[in-house]
């Protein structure tokens, strides 16, 4: 990833902002998924900083906050955690095909308490009578998706069944997911790489094989069809996609390209894509 240096980086944004004059009145609504939470309110805020144009973030489970957004009928900005959402909202027309833009880029992993203290070293460890596992509920949120669909591939039936007896709770979001190992309610999640960054003194990232992960997840936005101003709308996307946007998401440590993620990984692997979560996985 090209990045200006800080000094150059910040001289441009707040020159381009000077350039045009701020309007207090100005505001924009965008629903996201919690798997870019950090990174994203970081981001709005400089964006209204440079500009003066207030960012309302709606936050929450990729698929809840999309029907939010439809039930609504208003946001000018739909930035899901993962590519399974935004599917689903150009499928629906929820979004302008066009203007989709890829963010940064997400590889699952365990995440478990700083010092993993139940010792865990391998997927395989989460059928352990005794342990409590905790995934983002897979019917709404993107981190459940994956969850998911690495259990599918890689458990036998009775390995999957051992995980869900383990399972002691669906989170309602990546950000409620990565908090319940924070407060200690689980032993381990299946959720993203970048948890452990969120809060590193408490939450500790175990890698998973390259073999056992089946893709690398990305995080993209669009301007929604409901959009009020879609060259305000587009004016946000742009920042986010630009190097003052991607500069926020390298300093929370998500990965700026595909080709990063397989390098962390140690494999390249297919990039994107949706997973059809089977019906038995949608009411535990």
């Amino acid at each position: 990833m090209n990045l200006l240096p800080g000094t150059l980086a910040l001289f441009a944004l707040f020159a381009g902002a000077c350039s045009k004059p701020a309007d207090a009145s100005a505001s924009l609504v965008a629903y996201v998924g919690a798997a870019s939470k950090p990174a994203t309110e970081a981001a709005a805020r400089l964006y209204e900083q440079a500009t003066g144009t207030r960012v309302e973030l709606v936050f929450g489970g990729s698929g809840y906050v999309l029907s939010q957004m439809k039930l609504a009928r208003r946001g000018d900005v739909y930035f899901p955690g993962s590519s399974d959402y935004m599917e689903k909202a150009k499928r629906d027309g929820s979004v302008l095909p066009d203007s989709e833009r890829v963010i940064v880029h997400l590889v699952p992993a365990i995440a478990v308490q700083k010092g993993n203290p139940q010792g865990i070293r391998s997927l395989q460890d989460l059928t352990r009578p005794g342990l409590r596992v905790a995934i983002a509920n897979p019917e709404g949120v993107c981190v459940g998706v994956y969850a998911v669909e690495i259990v599918e591939r890689e458990f036998t039936p009775d390995q999957k069944a051992a995980f869900r007896r383990n399972l002691i709770n669906y989170a309602e979001s990546c950000e409620k997911t990565a908090t319940v190992i924070s407060l200690r309610m689980a032993d381990a999640v299946l959720g993203w790489s970048v948890f452990e960054h969120w809060d590193p003194e408490r939450i500790e990232t175990v890698p998973l094989p390259a073999a056992q992960i089946p893709r690398i997840g990305y995080i993209p936005v669009a301007i929604s069809t409901f959009a009020k101003d879609r060259a305000a709308a587009q004016r946000f996307v742009d920042f986010l996609a630009g190097p003052e946007g991607r500069a926020v998401f390298a300093r929370h440590h998500y990965f700026a390209t595909a080709a990063d993620a397989a390098a962390w990984l140690g494999a390249a692997k297919p990039v994107g894509g949706e997973y059809a979560v089977p019906s038995d996985w949608l009411a535990k």
